[in-house]
C-alpha cells in the first residue's frame, strides 16, 4: 500500500475508497506501520519544524523559539500518541458497534479510526507556521470520512448511524485534545 496514494484517494473520492478498504484483508500492524507510521509523522515533523526552528511571534518578546530538545521530544512524544489514538478509537469504535445495531469488527474499526484521522494528519503540515496554525481545522474533513466510512465497515442500522457518527466523532475530538494538552503540559509544545 502506498500511503500517499490512500491519502490522495480518501481526501478526492472517499466513497470509492471505502469499498476498496472495505474488501481488504490485512493485519493491524501492516495497517499501522505502512500508513499510520507514514502519515502521522506529517504532524510531528511540520510542528517540530514550527516550534523549535520556525519559532512564533510573542508580543513584546519577539520570536521565540521552544528549546531543540523540547521540540524534538515532543515531536517523538505526539507521534507515539498517534498510534495510541488510533488504537483507542479504534476499540471505541469496536465496542460501541453493537449499541448502534452494528457488528463487532476490530479490523474494520481500526481500518476506520486510521483513514478517518488523515486529514488531521495532513493539516499538520499548517503547523509549520504559526500564522498558518487555525488551518489545522481543515482536518475535520476527517468527519465526513468516517461518516462515508462507517455504514461500510460496522455495518450499523441505517437509523443510528448519524448518531454512531457523532459519538465517535467526539470521542475522536476528545482523544485528540487530550494528547494535544499532554504533549503541551509535558514538552511546552503542541500538536494544534
Amino acid at each position: 500500500m502506498n500511503a500517499a496514494l490512500r491519502a490522495m484517494a480518501l481526501l478526492v473520492d472517499p466513497g470509492a475508497e471505502w469499498l476498496q478498504i472495505e474488501q481488504e484483508t490485512g493485519d493491524p500492524a501492516f495497517l499501522l506501520s505502512r500508513y499510520v507510521a507514514a502519515v502521522a509523522a506529517v504532524p510531528a515533523l511540520f510542528g517540530f519544524i514550527g516550534s523549535s526552528l520556525v519559532g512564533a511571534v510573542v508580543p513584546g518578546m519577539g520570536v521565540v523559539h521552544a528549546p531543540l530538545f523540547n521540540g524534538l521530544f515532543g515531536a517523538i512524544f505526539g507521534y507515539a500518541e498517534a498510534f495510541i489514538t488510533v488504537l483507542v478509537l479504534a476499540l471505541i469504535i469496536d465496542l460501541l458497534a453493537p449499541l448502534f445495531g452494528g457488528r463487532r469488527d476490530f479490523d474494520g474499526a481500526l481500518k476506520l479510526a486510521a483513514y478517518s484521522y488523515t486529514p488531521m494528519w495532513l493539516a499538520g503540515i499548517f503547523l509549520v507556521l504559526p500564522g498558518l496554525r487555525f488551518l489545522w481545522l481543515t482536518g475535520f474533513y476527517g468527519i465526513y470520512l468516517l461518516a462515508t466510512g462507517l455504514p461500510r465497515l460496522m455495518k450499523p442500522s441505517e437509523q443510528r448511524t448519524t448518531s454512531y457518527v457523532i459519538v465517535i466523532a467526539l470521542c475522536a475530538c476528545a482523544l485528540s485534545y487530550s494528547a494535544a494538552a499532554a504533549q503541551h503540559a509535558v514538552f511546552g509544545t503542541s500538536a494544534f
